[in-house]
């Protein structure tokens, strides 16, 4: 009997992150390689099916918008915005990647959405609409302070 911790999908994601560390090594740094992460992202993003995509591209705008010093990039085979330090602050999990039944935005320990003693770092995003690119801004912005 197979019994496996990771799913296919968890398992793909995890070469995918050994890969983008690779080719992060080999490119260095600097306006080239930006500009190569850049492409990676929206390549990913670009891949999605209709309703992530949407969700993507919207939050890829919101970031570039609102938190302009984050920079875009993969992690683990997901769109994503890191600081200066390359640490991960937002990233959009697709739906179909993984066979979720809703997209995620999530927030890593590096975003400032500390609130007390308990936080939500982690939003499921059914579908893009005003009222979410709202929110998402709004979030993102507040990561960033």
């Amino acid at each position: 009997m197979a019994n496996s911790t990771f799913t296919e999908e968890e398992k793909a994601a995890m070469k995918e992150a050994a890969a983008e560390r690779r080719t992060a090594a080999k490119r260095g740094s600097g306006s080239k390689e930006a500009a190569a992460d850049l492409a990676d992202c929206l390549e990913k993003i670009g891949a999605m099916d209709d309703n992530d995509r949407a969700i993507g591209e919207t939050l890829h705008r919101i970031v570039t918008t609102h938190a302009p010093d984050l920079a875009p990039k993969t992690w683990y085979g997901m769109p994503a915005y890191a600081n200066a330090d390359g640490k991960v602050v937002v990233f959009h999990k697709s739906a179909g990647k993984f066979k979720m039944r809703y997209a995620e935005v999530s927030f890593q320990e590096w975003a400032n959405l500390d609130d007390g003693d308990i936080w939500p770092t982690v939003f499921a995003v059914a579908a893009m609409t005003p009222a979410v690119e709202e929110q998402l801004t709004a979030l993102v912005q507040r990561a960033v302070r």
